[in-house]
């Protein structure tokens, strides 16, 4: 790399500057003393760790964009953590041991080693929360509250919940006993939507012609809420486990609509976002102009059975990063206050004061050169009558 090169970073990974800092670490500490009126305590989990524990349970589909390194001081594979939702499960099967249910949040850096979209970020700031113990509806919607909470702490406005279950899916292929490449590739078709692609695929398939017609109907049913009322004629023939998961997906509706009558809900029952390690519901939050989901979650039990203990579980995740880009990053308006260089110990002892009162002061440096503008000090700290005081520059 040449010497005028060495700045560069690598593609996906960025640095983040002052004004952007700043706005961050406020919304930081905001969203965690949020989610602490909640109920959901913190949890720090490492930076990276053995391979086996983080492609454990929803980390399977996290083998790509997990980077991988050797471990020194045992040879053992280690990776750099691609997403904390594996992390925090660990935490809650093997450390806490809770009977009843458990709340959890998180904020940290993770490292993809693929960025996800045109120009996604590699080094998302992921902040999230788990509910685990608990496999009623009433969790599943309380993560979605707080998700939608997270989102408007940040500026984010004209939310569209995007809902599924990956249970109708997966219990009508189950009922139609189709064998696991058969699966796959019906999956992929419908994850694309393509209608013709499905109706072709269900052709070649070996099942009886009411198991065809609602599975090529799950790319249709999508939309408002007439969606389920239709779901509920078109499905009518499906099997139980179909059937109880289209009353959860109801039943979590109408507990988002109870605690906000003004949510927007689109329905999706192709939509299999994590099809592999979800459960249950699952759900993606929209804004106009995104292509992409902000913020998204599920319902994933069991996970925590490798790390030796089985449990309900439910949650969601977002990029801070993502958030804030979405309102810009504005100028914060600084208005500090320049103090002298001076050891007088009154001057000193009035800095202190103001700095205790949550005042920005900072103290000139002998010799220095610059504006003070560029250190954001509209005021400054002048010696009158003995006392020290704040004069506007």
């Amino acid at each position: 790399m040449a010497k005028n090169e060495r700045w560069l970073l690598p593609e996906g990974i960025e640095e983040i500057l002052p004004a952007q800092a700043e706005r961050l670490e406020g919304l930081r500490r905001q969203l965690l003393d949020t989610y602490h009126s909640w109920g959901y305590e913190l949890v720090m989990p490492p930076q990276f760790e053995y391979l086996e524990s983080l492609l454990t349970g929803t980390g399977n589909d996290l083998g790509l964009q997990t980077l991988k390194v050797t471990d020194q001081l045992t040879g053992r594979l280690m990776g750099l953590r691609a997403d904390m939702t594996p992390q925090v499960a660990r935490i809650d099967a093997h450390h806490l041991h809770r009977q009843g249910p458990s709340r959890l949040c998180y904020m940290g850096t993770v490292l993809k080693a693929l960025p996800e979209g045109a120009a996604g970020s590699r080094s998302p700031l992921q902040v999230g929360a788990e509910l685990y113990g608990h496999s009623g509806p009433e969790s599943d919607a309380e993560v979605i509250q707080l998700m939608l909470t997270t989102l408007h702490t940040c500026g984010v406005q004209q939310v569209h919940i995007d809902l599924g279950h990956v249970g109708i899916y997966r219990g009508l292929v189950k009922q139609a006993g189709l064998n696991t490449e058969q699966e796959s590739a019906l999956f992929d078709a419908l994850q694309r939507k393509a209608k013709p692609e499905i109706r072709e695929l269900l052709l070649q398939m070996d099942i009886n012609a009411g198991l065809r017609e609602m599975l090529n109907s799950l790319a249709d049913l999508n939309g408002g809420a007439g969606v389920i009322e239709q779901a509920a004629k078109t499905l009518q023939a499906a099997n139980a486990e179909v059937q109880q998961a289209l009353q959860t997906l109801t039943r979590v509706a109408d507990l988002l609509h109870q605690s906000n009558s003004s949510i927007s809900v689109h329905y999706d029952l192709a939509e299999l976002r994590g099809y592999h390690y979800h459960t249950g519901i699952v759900f993606a939050a929209y804004v106009p102009g995104q292509s992409q989901a902000v913020a998204h979650g599920g319902r994933y039990d069991d996970i925590g059975e490798v790390f030796g203990r089985a449990r309900a579980a439910t949650g969601f995740s977002t990029d801070l990063k993502t958030l804030v880009n979405l309102q810009g990053w504005a100028e914060s308006q600084v208005d500090a206050i320049l103090a002298p260089y001076d050891v007088d110990l009154v001057l000193q002892a009035r800095i202190s004061e103001l700095r205790a009162e949550g005042e920005r002061v900072i103290q000139e440096l002998p010799g220095q050169t610059g504006d003070v503008a560029e250190m954001g000090c509209r005021r400054k700290l002048i010696k009158q009558a003995g006392d020290w005081i704040v004069q506007s520059l």
